[in-house]
């Protein structure tokens, strides 16, 4: 665990107050989730900024410090700023460990350089780029490996032929869905109907050759 913030608990709600926050340097949150109510918290801004740059605060679990207590969570929600892509409210989520939670982990391909089908000028298309897993807070993984150094033009690889990290399974169970297939690219394909008409001129050619040639004979 990466990431730990300092908080301020805020006694009173509202945008009147939210607002009051932001002017004084911090990013209002809520923090609900669990056996207890929610609690309305404040954030040091320069925190928060350099916790989201971090890569961190997305996807794992992090800790929020109070008064020498702290409280693990994951980061629900982020409100940025409509023209200023700052950050405006953040909604936390309380977990422990070993709570099974819901999240999207990017994917990254392994293997491009040696799949057959890339090599022959194929082109990979991506169908999903993160994959919806079940897993422990805290064994979120950082990112979920695929194999595609044996796919060939035409091949789809689907989440049956991925290896998941231990005790991450995927939310969608009801079909064994597509993650990425190889297709051919269109320049590819144009070669090869250009290859085709050069085959089907090369025979009109020779079928006109000696029709001309009769057609001399006979004058």
């Amino acid at each position: 665990m990466s990431v730990v913030l300092d908080i301020e608990v805020r006694e009173n709600t509202g945008t009147g107050f939210a607002r009051e926050a932001r002017r004084n340097g911090m990013v209002p949150a809520v923090i609900y989730g669990g056996d207890e109510a929610p609690v309305s918290v404040s954030v040091k801004f320069n925190e928060v900024l350099k916790a989201i740059n971090s890569g961190d605060f997305l996807s794992n679990m992090i800790e929020l410090s109070h008064d020498g207590k702290k409280q693990k969570v994951l980061t629900k929600d982020v409100q940025f700023h409509p023209v200023k892509d700052m950050p405006m409210h953040i909604d936390f989520y309380r977990v422990t460990a070993k709570s099974i939670i819901e999240v999207e982990v990017t994917v990254n391909f392994v293997g491009e350089d040696e799949a057959p089908g890339l090599k022959e000028g194929g082109v990979l298309n991506v169908v999903r780029y993160a994959i919806e897993v079940k897993c422990p807070a805290g064994s979120i993984p950082d990112q979920i490996d695929v194999d595609i150094s044996a796919m060939e033009i035409g091949d789809s690889i689907h989440i049956s032929e991925v290896n998941l990290p231990k005790d991450v399974k995927p939310s969608i169970t009801d079909r064994d869905f597509t993650i990425a297939t190889v297709l051919a690219s269109r320049a590819s394909k144009l070669e090869g109907e250009e290859g085709e008409d050069g085959e089907e001129g090369e025979d009109m050619a020779a079928d006109e050759v000696p029709a001309t040639e009769q057609n001399g004979e006979e004058g």
